[in-house]
Parts: structure tokens; sequence; C-alpha cells
């Protein structure tokens, strides 16, 4: 698998012998770059940025560093390495050899699920385009254009995939994943998530933190497909998606760590003299969490879902890390979900396990996301704080599954809509929360400064010192 970096899209899939693919490839890129252009973070297009570059998959070449200006940027087309003899690891078809090429009665499934996940990529980026302005620091600048040059890496993945194997039908795919906008009014991103303005630091915390880890269990999914080729290109996808998720976990942390240094000089925790000293409080942090964790579990799907049933009987998306299951087939296993009664309580009801892939995949995901409210309640605790963040039940604040639109309070009890009206101010961001948080925002772009509402992080990017010239401005 030899990488070639010098073509006008570096890969390691042999474009260069494919020159039908190649072209088609080459006609899209244009329309790519024009995209950036005009929707992603192109105020700073001029400087020279120093990012981390996939020029191959091995431990050496997917990560080298170097200034570059985000539109010189070399997205490039990379898959991990091929398993000699890999089998399918779940499903009817257990055991059988795994697929290079799509199965016909497959195809529009599998374009379907492609699709979805390259929707989600330049979404990101246009969710997040203007945040820039407001960096708190050079190293978070630098952080949040890594993290977009990345999803662009990612968006083309998915677009190789649909151009190789899928077609006119694949090409017209890849087209539209430019037309459609996060939070357009006529062409909106394929979900909801996608569509929420994302305008403040904080939220770009919760969301790389909260949504992206969504983004590691989908890909983990993806990565278990008996599609050869698109498991090895989520495999490599992977590699990258952990910084992002790293940028939300520090990020958080080090808000929650500047709060509590701010509430032991003053010696309160009160909102009011925390909001005067330029800080964010705690109780706010929590409304944030509460509403990018709940926004984040829909995108698992419905916790009964025949969909899912079918992708995983049919080998097309599977469990994260499948091989730690007992049962790889599913076939007569059950599984108990709660779900509510209608009448303000709680019933269980027994399914297929299968039919509840999407639940096992979401409860890995909750105990995943519990890891990092651990490191950023240890920062209260070792301040001596009785504080703790916590998650909200899976069913607070659900639009999706069988607590959509169930009104329940953060502990996951069946409430009145009445009560969920009278009380969603004390759960969620408010007009006046979110408009706070604005007001903090401010562009720090001075070597080595910090923004007076965040903590430095612990170390810089790939050894430099925190206080390194992470963007040169032109």
């Amino acid at each position: 698998m030899e990488s070639n970096y010098q073509d006008r899209i570096p890969n390691n899939v042999g474009l260069g012998s494919n020159r039908t693919l190649q072209r088609a490839l080459e006609h899209w890129q244009p329309e790519f770059l024009n995209w950036w252009h005009g929707l992603g973070p192109s105020d700073f297009n001029a400087s020279s940025v120093y990012l981390r570059t996939a020029i191959s998959v091995d431990t050496k070449g997917w990560a080298t560093f170097d200034y570059v200006r985000m539109p010189d940027y070399r997205w490039g087309i990379f898959l991990a390495q091929q398993e000699d003899d890999r089998r399918v690891g779940f499903g009817d078809h257990f055991g059988q050899p795994v697929w290079q090429q799509v199965p016909g009665e497959h195809r529009s499934t599998l374009r379907r699920l492609i699709v979805t996940q390259g929707d989600t990529e330049p979404a990101s980026v246009e969710q997040q385009r203007l945040l820039g302005h407001t960096a708190p620091s050079l190293y978070d600048l630098r952080n949040l254009f890594q993290v977009n040059v990345e999803e662009g890496r990612h968006l083309w993945a998915m677009v190789y995939l649909l151009h190789a194997y899928f077609g006119r039908d694949g090409r017209e795919e890849a087209e539209e994943l430019l037309e459609r906008h996060s939070g357009d009014a006529d062409k909106p991103r394929i979900l909801s998530t996608f569509n929420e303005p994302i305008s403040d630091w904080l939220s770009f915390y919760m969301f790389t933190y909260f949504t992206d880890r969504d983004g590691k269990f989908q890909l983990k999914s993806l990565a278990e497909s008996s599609f050869d080729p698109l498991a090895r290109t989520c495999k490599f996808m992977l590699t990258e998606e952990a910084h992002h998720m790293f940028v939300g976990d520090t990020g958080i942390g080090r808000v929650i760590k500047r709060t509590i240094e701010v509430m032991k000089e003053l010696g309160t925790d009160d909102q009011i003299a925390l909001r005067k000293a330029g800080v964010i409080d705690l109780p706010t942090i929590q409304k944030y969490l509460n509403f990018w964790f709940s926004s984040s579990l829909d995108l698992f799907g419905g916790d009964s879902s025949s969909n899912a049933a079918s992708y995983f009987a049919n080998g097309l998306k599977g469990r994260p890390d499948e091989i730690k299951y007992e049962d790889h087939i599913e076939a007569e296993s059950s599984y108990t979900l709660e779900l509510p009664d209608g009448k303000g309580g709680i019933r269980e009801e027994r399914i297929p396990m299968r039919n509840a892939v999407n639940e096992v995949v979401r409860e890995a995901y909750v105990r995943d996301c519990e890891k990092g409210m651990a490191r950023w309640n240890r920062h209260l605790e070792e301040a001596g704080y009785p504080h703790r963040m916590t998650l909200p039940s899976t069913r607070f604040r659900r639009t999706v599954g069988s607590w959509a639109n169930v009104p329940t309070n953060p502990e996951g009890k069946p409430i009145s809509a009445e009560e969920f009206n009278a009380r969603q101010d004390e759960w969620l961001p408010t007009s006046d929360d979110r408009a706070y948080v604005h007001s903090v925002m401010r562009g720090v772009f001075e070597r080595g400064k910090m923004a007076g509402w965040i903590a430095p992080p612990e170390r810089g990017i790939n050894t430099q010192p925190i206080d390194f010239e992470y963007i040169k401005f032109h």
C-alpha cells in the first residue's frame, strides 16, 4: 500500500492507475475548495497554521507537523492497511470473506450510511466557521483549525467511497454533500445536531467532547463493516478523531479549572460574583453539558430499531469493538428496554438483541463520556469543593426513540410538561446564559496569552511550548 503524496490528491488507493476515478475526483476538488473558501474558516486563509497532516497511514507519516496555509492543506485519501483474509465479524454472514465491492442488494443502504456519515463532516466546519475570531489563545485557534481541516479530510474519505463504488449515484451524492449547509432553512444538514449553531467556545468544547465522541462510535461501528473499503477508511479516520475529543476533554477541564481558581480567589461560588470576574460559573457549564449530551444521544437513533437489526444481520454496520462480545450472531438473544408507560411511570419490554444495537452502542458511549466527567470532577475534588458535574439521564430531552418528547427531569424521572416548562431554565442554557458566555468571548492572539475565562493547557502541541507561535498572521 504505497502512499503517493505527489499527485494533486495525495492517496494510498492507487488513484493514478484509475484515470476515470482520478478525473472525477479532480473535478470535485475545485468545488470542495469553493465550499471551503465560502463556508470554512475563510477569514484566516492567509495565515500559516502549525498543522498535522497525514501523508501516509504508518506511524511515521500520519502525523507530519509543519506550517501550512489552510487552503493549501493536502487533503488526501488514505485507507488503513488491508488485512489478509479478513472475515465478516458479525451477523448472518459471520465467518465469510469480507466484500471488496458493494453487493447489489445492499447498494442503496450502504450509500445512505456513507452519505449520512459524510454529511456530518462539512457540517461541523460550517457550524464552527466564525469561532476563530473569539479564540481564547493561539493554542486553541490552532486546535480549532486542526479539527476543521481533518473534518475536511474525512469528507474526502467518504467522497472517495461514493465516487469509487457507487457510480453516477455516488457522484451526485458527493455534489450534494456540498449543497446542504448547517442551519440552512431550505437545505439543512441531515442530522439535527449538525444544524445547531456553535457560536461560542464553551459550545465548541462540548461539541468536540460529546458530538465528536458520537462520531468515534459511529466510525467504530462502520469500521466493523463487511464492506472492507468502508471499514478501512473508518479505521484511519479514527486516528484523527482522537484529537478532536482531546480538544473537548481538555477544553472543558480548563474552563472548570479557571472557574475554581477564581472561586478560591473570591472565596465564593456566587454566580453574580463569578460573572463579574469574567469566568463561567459551574451551573452554566452544567447546563451546556446537559444540552450537548442530550443532543448527541439522539444521533445513535431509536432504541428499538429495525434498521439497526437489518444493518447487523447483513453485516453492514456492527457494534464497536465487536471482538469483545461473546455472541457475534445474536439470532436468539434479547435485551430489556425501559420505556415510558404513558402514565408517568416506567415499564420494561424485552426486544430482540439485534433491534437493540443502537441502545447497546449508546450505553457504551455513555460509559465513555463518564471518563471525562471523572477527570473534570477530580479538579473540583482536589480543590475541596463538593460540587460535581453530572451526566443527565439518557431519557432527558430526547427527540428520538421511545423517550422522544417525554418530559423528564435530568435524573430521568417522568414529569408533567408543565413542570418541565417551568423548570427547564434550571437545566438548559437560557438566552441570558448564552448572552453572558458570548460576552466573555474575546479573541486573544498574542503568543503565550490566555483569555481570562480558561486556564492554560498542561502542555503544547507536538512537544512545542505553550507559548509557541502556533499561528503566523500575514
